[in-house]
C-alpha cells in the first residue's frame, strides 16, 4: 500500500537546510566589514618574489613551430594547382589524383569516393615535412588505408581506392549544389560564343 502523497511530498520550508548567519544591525554595511584593512590577508613576500621570479624568467619563442603537421593553406593551394586536371572541366573545383581518382575540392576529409586529403609523401612520423615538395592531393580513402607506409606499390594503392563512376551530370549536380553554378573548363570543347 502506497503512503499518502502528503507523506512523501516535502516541506518546501524545511527541504533545505539553513545556515545560521550573524545579522547585523539594520542599516549597517555588511560589506564594509568583511573587508576592512584589519581583516586583509597580507601576501608572504618570499612566496611573491619565488614567483615573480619565475615568470620573469618565462620567455616566449620567437619562431613558432617551423614544420607543422597540417599543411600551411599557401601549401595547400598550390598543391591542389599541381594535380592532373580533368579535361572539360574548371580545374579550381576538379581534379585528379596520382592514382587517377576524381576528386572534389569542396570535398576534405569525408569517405567518399570523391573526397581528398592533402597527403605527406614521405609521412609526418616519419621525418616528413609539410611542404610542397612533399604534398599531393589524393583520395581520402586511400590516404587513410596508406597511412604512414612509405614501402607500398601504386598497384596497392589503387586497389584502395574507392571506385566511383561519376558522370558530366553528375558532377554538374555536385558544383551546383556547391557553388551555385556550374563552370566549364577553356577545354572543353564545343562552341565558345563570343
Amino acid at each position: 500500500m502506497r503512503p499518502k502523497t502528503e507523506n512523501r511530498r516535502r516541506n518546501k520550508t524545511g527541504s533545505s537546510p539553513t545556515r545560521a548567519r550573524p545579522r547585523s544591525p539594520i542599516g549597517s554595511d555588511t560589506t564594509s566589514s568583511r573587508t576592512s584593512p584589519s581583516s586583509a590577508v597580507l601576501l608572504d613576500s618570499g612566496l611573491v618574489t619565488e614567483e615573480l621570479a619565475i615568470f620573469e624568467s618565462l620567455q616566449i619563442s620567437p619562431e613558432p613551430n617551423v614544420n607543422p603537421r597540417s599543411f600551411p593553406h599557401s601549401v595547400k593551394q598550390q598543391c591542389w594547382a599541381k594535380a592532373q586536371k580533368i579535361k572539360g572541366r574548371d580545374p579550381d573545383r576538379w581534379r585528379r589524383d596520382p592514382l587517377g581518382n576524381t576528386v572534389f575540392r569542396k570535398l576534405v576529409g569525408c569517405p567518399g569516393c570523391l573526397c581528398h586529403d592533402y597527403d605527406h609523401i614521405i609521412p609526418y612520423s616519419k621525418g616528413g615535412k609539410s611542404t610542397l615538395e612533399n604534398c599531393q592531393v589524393l583520395q581520402a580513402t586511400v590516404n587513410r588505408s596508406k597511412g604512414n607506409q612509405t614501402e607500398i606499390s601504386k598497384a596497392d594503392l589503387i586497389q584502395k581506392s574507392a571506385y566511383c563512376r561519376v558522370s558530366d551530370r553528375d558532377m554538374d549536380l555536385l558544383e551546383l549544389s556547391a557553388y551555385g553554378n556550374v563552370r566549364r573548363g577553356q577545354d572543353s570543347g564545343g562552341c565558345n560564343i563570343q
